[in-house]
């Protein structure tokens, strides 16, 4: 995944309760950044949260986009490509990931990932493509948006590269590390 030939994948938060929010809304932007989407589009009232996936990127890399939008329905109504609205009720999962998969990978559609905050207007329900369910159970939109993202790339985002660090992460079995990108 270490150059992307996939059209972009978005994702955009649906709404944000300041002060409650804040951590979920930063949060779903960090997945959709480290499990390979291109950007997230966050309401425009959550600018601590994108100030924090911005910083994020800046140092651990990317390229990742984070923006703001005064018009989360907006983007739904006048996206051009397919689009799939995460939601504990919609189709499984696994009944639909290859249908989204053949339509983002084989017919070139850009994808906009939708994941609600609170209650999703019904209109988002009708413009989507495809409303996904990943489990019929109440769970974090976080937990959804991984695993959604990790059946798209079919773990290929685990692999990727990233540009432009200034420090990376060292896997290891116990302990925790940290270092600049420049050491091996």
């Amino acid at each position: 995944m270490n150059e992307r030939r996939d059209p972009e994948v978005a994702v955009l938060r649906l709404g944000h309760r300041p002060g409650r929010d804040e951590r979920m809304t930063t949060h779903v932007g960090l997945t959709a950044r480290a499990l390979g989407a291109d950007r997230v589009l966050l309401p425009d009232n959550a600018g601590q949260s994108l100030e924090t996936v911005a910083d994020i990127t800046e140092r651990f890399g990317g390229p990742f986009a984070v923006e703001l939008t005064d018009s989360t329905q907006g983007v739904v109504r006048g996206w051009e490509g397919k689009v799939v609205h995460l939601t504990m009720y919609g189709e499984r999962v696994q009944d639909v990931e290859d249908a989204v998969r053949r339509a983002h990978h084989e017919d070139g559609d850009p994808l906009l990932i939708v994941v609600g905050a609170e209650k999703v207007p019904f209109d988002v329900y009708e413009e989507a493509d495809w409303n996904v369910g990943v489990t019929n159970q109440p769970h974090s939109e976080v937990a959804g948006l991984a695993v959604f993202l990790d059946r798209l790339f079919e773990g290929r985002e685990l692999e990727r590269e990233w540009e432009g660090a200034d420090r990376r992460v060292v896997p290891m079995e116990t302990g925790k590390r940290v270092v600049s990108a420049d050491e091996e």
